[in-house]
């Protein structure tokens, strides 16, 4: 850094470069694009790969719920308590997820924060305690998450070898089953990668599937005795290349610790595992096909028995059958007959009950008509009533009003007398 910072200020206050070291900074950039074009490639694979795996995994996944997730299986208990317990792993896994997120999270935001402090340095001792404490809680935060998870990445390598070793174990036992042996269960379950394979299974195993048996056991199981990471970068290696001679000098920078003269002998007992996994996968596949041949020929001896008694059978279904006909339509006659009685019985009902409605419809007309007689007798009499009192009230004005002329006429004649009395006096 501090040889990087001077070369920086010098250049930066002008200093002149000679020829040689302008030559070595452009052979350094090449190399550095060199590198980054290498990376780039490198992440390009990875990723085209990952998706790969991806596509691949949902497939799988599609398959595996598909049998054993089916509820029309009939190994549908079984299988749920897989279903239990992919359940609880894909909670865990999201919980684990979470929490690794959130640690990332975290260690992010303490990256963004220390480059905010960069932006304003400031040229004080307590600034550059303050930055170098920041530093080291960021370094220690990444160094432990790193150490943290290259600890479970290799328990989970652990595990992975183990649970290949046992389903490699439980795929030959498979394979032995199908093969109709009676004493395939003499095969021991051991935790490493070799086979054992009893004396007298070989008795009733083909030759070839003995002779690769005996290949496993004998160069080391299905990884030729090599761990699993270094067999399946070998396996990735060698796949790229098709298995040509030219993998070699990639293949030697994924397998630390491993030689040339390893990684050719390898492929040597590679080579010779591919031709004897061949060899065995085509005896098996003869053997199935002697077997078919034997279920064919049994099928047809059966089918010559089957078709006496299928014709017997249906013999036996037809008297059946028409033993049924015959109850069906005895029984579609009683209810013919009994909804004949039902519709005989719903009319009469009908027709019972239109009647009550008509008598009710006529008593609510007289009802209604009596209403109307009473009510034009009310009007008539109001009427009546209020004519009656309106002439009573014209003649109670007629004589109020004689009244009324009657006292003017008595009070001007005694006005008149009183004043001749005045005159007179």
């Amino acid at each position: 850094m501090a040889a990087l910072a001077t070369a920086v200020a010098a250049a930066a206050a002008g200093q002149p470069q000679n020829d040689s070291c302008s030559s070595t900074a452009g052979a350094s950039r090449q190399i550095q694009n060199w590198k980054m074009k290498a990376e780039k490639a490198k992440k390009v694979e990875f990723i085209r790969t990952a998706e790969k795996l991806k596509t691949q995994l949902a497939n799988i996944e599609k398959d595996k719920n598909g049998h054993l997730y089916n509820k029309k299986s009939d190994f549908r208990v079984e299988y749920s308590i897989l279903e239990e317990l992919e359940h609880t792993m894909t909670v865990s896994r999201k919980t684990e997820k979470d929490k690794i997120l959130q640690r990332l999270s975290k260690m992010q935001n303490n990256v963004k924060r220390l480059q905010q402090q960069l932006k304003g340095v400031k040229p004080t001792p307590e600034f550059v305690d303050k930055l170098k404490e920041m530093m080291e809680e960021v370094e220690n935060a990444i160094n432990a998450f790193k150490e943290e998870q290259r600890q479970i990445y290799e328990q989970l390598l652990k595990e992975e070898n183990t649970a290949i070793n046992e389903l490699s174990v439980f795929e030959r036992k498979v394979e032995l089953w199908a093969l109709g042996s009676s004493t395939t269960e003499k095969v021991l379950k051991l935790p490493s990668a070799r086979v054992l394979v009893d004396k007298t299974v070989e008795n009733h195993l083909p030759e070839e599937v003995v002779e690769f048996e005996r290949f496993l056991q004998r160069t080391g199981g299905q990884q030729g005795g090599w761990d699993d990471y270094d067999h399946q970068n070998f396996l990735k290696v060698w796949t790229k290349h098709k298995g040509r001679l030219s993998y070699v000098d990639e293949a030697l920078e994924y397998l630390c610790g491993r030689t040339k003269e390893d990684i050719e002998q390898h492929d040597k007992w590679y080579q010779e595992f591919l031709i004897l996994h061949e060899r065995k996968k085509e005896s098996i596949k003869k053997w199935k096909e002697k077997q078919q041949q034997e279920k064919e020929g049994n099928l047809k001896e059966k089918e010559k028995s089957e078709k006496m008694l299928k014709e017997e059978q249906l013999q036996r279904e037809e008297a059946q059958k028409q033993k049924t006909e015959e109850e069906r339509k005895r029984q579609q006659a009683a209810i013919e007959a009994w909804k004949k009685q039902k519709a005989i019985a719903l009319a009469m009902e009908q027709a019972s009950q239109l009647k009550l409605e008509e008598e009710k419809e006529k008593k609510q007309q007289k009802e209604r008509q009596r209403q109307c007689h009473m009510k034009l007798l009310l009007e008539r009499y109001t009427l009546q009533k209020k004519e009656k009192e309106e002439l009573e009230k014209l003649e109670k004005e007629k004589r109020e009003e004689a009244e009324k002329e009657e006292r003017k006429r008595i009070a001007a004649e005694e006005i008149t007398k009183f004043q001749e009395r005045v005159r007179s006096t």
